[in-house]
């Protein structure tokens, strides 16, 4: 057995099962033991090493599991970075394999050299280099077996000693579920922390939620069940990620932020305690003001705590571990009338976005899309979200349901992940429906190419149903609005203006279906037609760029900015009339 074969052998022994990948001369060798390894390692071809980085990030964030990547020397382990970041800003863990030169040409200005030290110290916490076969083991052993973040590489020395370079990020094999309230020190001390943070009769906790791609918490349901009967009036901290939210109790209000409903706005605003649960929600604005509520927060990462809220209490710890010691202490209060009001909220937030829904645009309004598709989503869909304007109406027309899985690049919010999350969640779970929501600047960037990936393996799959949505408003829509509403500039053409292509065709090119709506009368039927279909599925739908992803507040500088935009916008009369729209339903929620 020569090193190569060891590599995905012992990578194997550890419970790594799917890599997704790149050839190339720096990895020759463990593309032959790949070869010999298909019993044990299924290898997923890519058409670019960064598609490989965001499948392996996906497929720990769908899975629990190790993600798994690899790429050849140079060129090939660069391109993994941006995928390795959106790894470790979610703290999910991923292993990747680079090729590296040998080490006479080290140093030497050789052909694809990369200081790769150097290149990988930032995305993870430790980086190492094997230069011998016997150093091989230990490399691979001692992240897999301690928990630990690591990076390392394996050098060229011979013919059967290739170029393998191993990165982890972030939190290798799973969560330290040993390190509970770890600054309280022991179990003991633990218990009377927790005390502590249940001990002031104003504490009510109101609801929390498992973020997916923060602190893998594993099935939390008896939890949030647990936690519903017992918790009245304080606010949870969740959907960092930018999340639709399972649709499980009337009070449930939604995702918070930017992307984030009026309800959730509500509540944080109103709350006079609040819970933040394994996540560094980026958007403090959007939290209480200091002072004004009181705050508890759990995080696996001390270094997180009180990040964004000046916290009364902070536990270090696994989450399921921690919610579970603090569930007992807590008492179960009646229902209050500030309660109602949140739940009243949440009933008229829904009213406001089947009429913003709706709504007339020129052509299709982008959120009658999402709004059809919601009740059509089987119980077990997996969704995956690009980053841009297709995320706020991901975030807030989607109503999940328990058994659904949904997830995109959260603290890096990447353009281009939505199709490699999309194809790495199939490949986890081929016999489950996937759709991927894009808009069309992230499908020109990556989406294409990902769909020749499909086009590959959807034969293999028991069900063959995976469905990208493009939204192509010919617009990068969401730094459009931002630059509208932060900057108080029109839409610079040069700039956000991309190509009208028929994607549609495009998946008819390659041996998939394609279908095209612009009818808002017929987006229903696409969906539907969508569903039915006996292979992967590009809808393109052709909607209005102009259609305001309104945040959950409107501030008076915002308000201003929007204004001082007029002269300078191109598109000024379809912008106003639709932002005009909007604001009337938030006006008059329950209209019809």
């Amino acid at each position: 057995m020569n090193i190569s074969e060891f590599v995905w052998r012992r990578l194997s022994e550890w419970g790594l099962r799917r890599v997704y990948g790149y050839p190339g001369d720096g990895v020759g060798g463990l593309d032959v033991a790949l070869e010999k390894a298909r019993d044990t390692m299924e290898y997923v071809q890519v058409r670019h090493e960064e598609m490989a980085a965001f499948m392996a990030s996906a497929h720990a964030k769908f899975t629990g599991q190790v993600g798994l990547c690899y790429a050849t020397s140079g060129p090939g382990a660069i391109h993994l970075m941006n995928g390795l970041y959106d790894a470790k800003m979610d703290h999910v863990p991923v292993v990747a394999l680079v090729g590296q030169q040998a080490r006479s040409g080290l140093g030497a200005s050789y052909q694809q050299e990369v200081d790769l030290q150097n290149l990988f110290q930032d995305v993870t916490e430790y980086v190492g280099q094997a230069s011998v076969p016997e150093q091989v083991r230990h490399l691979i052993d001692q992240p897999l077996g301690n928990r630990d973040d690591f990076i390392g590489s394996v050098e060229r020395a011979g013919a059967d000693q290739h170029c393998n370079f191993f990165t982890g990020v972030q939190n290798i094999g799973g969560i330290r579920q040993q390190l509970v309230i770890r600054q309280f020190g022991g179990a003991g001390i633990a218990h009377a922390g927790m005390r502590r943070a249940v001990s002031n009769r104003r504490i009510r906790i109101f609801e929390f939620l498992k973020v997916i791609g923060q602190d893998h918490a594993g099935d939390t349901s008896p939890i949030m069940r647990n936690a519903h009967g017992t918790c009245r009036r304080a606010s949870r901290k969740l959907c960092s990620a930018r999340l639709p939210c399972p649709t499980i109790f009337r009070s449930l209000t939604g995702s918070i932020g930017l992307l984030g409903t009026k309800p959730s706005w509500d509540l944080m605003k109103g709350c006079d305690t609040f819970l933040m649960v394994g996540s560094a929600f980026p958007y403090s604005e959007f939290l209480p003001k200091p002072g004004a509520a009181r705050g508890v927060q759990i995080d696996i990462e001390g270094s997180r705590l009180s990040l964004r809220y000046p916290m009364e209490v902070n536990l270090v710890g696994d989450s399921k571990t921690s919610l579970r010691a603090l569930l007992p202490m807590l008492t179960q209060k009646k229902e209050s009338p500030w309660r109602r009001g949140i739940e009243r909220g949440v009933k008229d937030w829904w009213e406001t976005l089947e009429k913003r829904a709706m709504a007339s645009a020129d052509p299709l309004n982008p959120q009658r899309v999402f709004w059809e598709l919601s009740p059509r989503l089987p119980d077990n869909a997996i969704i995956t979200a690009d980053s841009g304007s297709v995320a706020n109406w991901y975030a807030r027309d989607l109503k999940m349901r328990r058994g659904m899985k949904a997830s995109l690049s959260g603290g890096l919010a990447s353009l281009g992940a939505g199709t490699p999350y999309a194809l790495a969640g199939k490949m986890a779970y081929p016999d489950r429906t996937v759709i991927a929501c894009m808009g069309d600047g992230a499908m020109q960037m990556n989406g294409i190419n990902v769909m020749i990936t499909i086009s590959k393996y959807w034969k293999q799959w028991s069900n063959p149903r995976l469905i990208v949505l493009v939204l192509n408003n010919r617009d990068l829509n969401q730094v459009t609005w931002e630059e509208r509403i932060q900057l108080g500039a029109g839409k610079t053409e040069s700039t956000q203006s991309i190509p009208d292509l028929p994607y549609h065709e495009y998946a008819e090119l390659i041996g998939l279906k394609g279908i095209f709506v612009d009818n808002p009368d017929r987006v229903g039927e696409a969906w539907d037609e969508a569903f039915s279909a006996d292979r992967p599925v590009i809808l393109e739908a052709y909607t209005d760029p102009n259609v305001p992803p309104l945040p959950p507040h409107i501030t008076l500088k915002e308000a201003r900015n929007f204004l001082s935009m007029i002269p300078s916008e191109p598109e000024l009369g379809s912008v106003l009339k639709n932002s005009a729209k909007e604001l009337l339903t938030s006006v008059f929620p329950g209209k019809k």
